[in-house]
C-alpha cells in the first residue's frame, strides 16, 4: 500500500504541473480543473478533470497534455476522466492562481454569485481593479475576449487594456 500511495503522490505532482493551454501561466491545479489523481490496484493512473464550462474547447488539449506528461514520467496506463458534477466554479482558482493571473496583467475573477441571482434588464456593474496599477476606475470594453471565459477591460487611470477572467 505504501508503494501505491507514493505512486499516487508522484502522479499527482506530475499532473499538477501541467499548464493550462489557454492561460499558460497557470497550471491545471492553479485553475482548479484538476480534480483528482489516483493509482488503481492494476497500476493505472486515473486523472479527473472538470471543464471550466460546458463545451470548453481546451478540454481535449488538457486531457492529452496530462496523459502525455504522466506517460513521460513512466506511467504506462493512464486514464483521463471528465467529471461534470459538481460543475467548475471560478472560486476553485487557487490563491496562487489568482496571484499569477494578476502578475500577468489579467484581473482574477470576483467571487462567484451565491444563491439566486437577481434578474435585471440593465448590465451588472462590476468593480474590476486594474491588475497593473490597482485603480478601480476601469470599464468593460467587450464582454468577450480571446476565450469565452474572459472579457476585455480598460483602465481609465493608466489607460492600459487588460483581460478579466469572468466569475462563474
Amino acid at each position: 500500500m505504501v508503494t501505491l500511495q507514493l505512486g499516487t503522490r508522484h502522479a499527482r505532482e506530475i499532473a499538477e504541473r501541467v499548464p493550462d493551454p489557454e492561460l499558460p501561466m497557470l497550471t491545471l491545479a492553479d485553475l482548479g480543473v484538476l480534480r483528482d489523481v489516483r493509482l488503481t490496484e492494476d497500476g493505472t493512473v486515473v486523472a479527473e478533470l472538470t471543464p471550466t464550462y460546458s463545451g470548453c474547447p481546451a478540454m481535449a488539449e488538457m486531457r492529452a497534455d496530462v496523459a502525455a506528461r504522466l506517460r513521460e514520467a513512466g506511467y504506462e496506463r493512464v486514464e483521463i476522466r471528465t467529471v461534470l458534477n459538481p460543475p467548475w466554479t471560478s472560486d476553485w482558482i487557487t490563491p496562487e492562481g489568482r496571484r499569477k493571473l494578476a502578475e500577468h496583467g489579467i484581473a482574477p475573477p470576483a467571487a462567484a454569485p451565491r444563491g439566486p441571482v437577481p434578474l435585471t434588464l440593465s448590465p451588472t456593474r462590476r468593480e474590476v481593479p486594474c491588475p497593473r496599477c490597482g485603480s478601480a476606475d476601469t470599464e468593460e470594453t467587450s464582454r468577450f475576449a480571446a476565450t469565452s471565459c474572459k472579457a476585455l477591460w480598460r483602465c481609465r487611470a493608466c489607460r492600459e487594456p487588460f483581460e478579466y477572467v469572468k466569475e462563474i
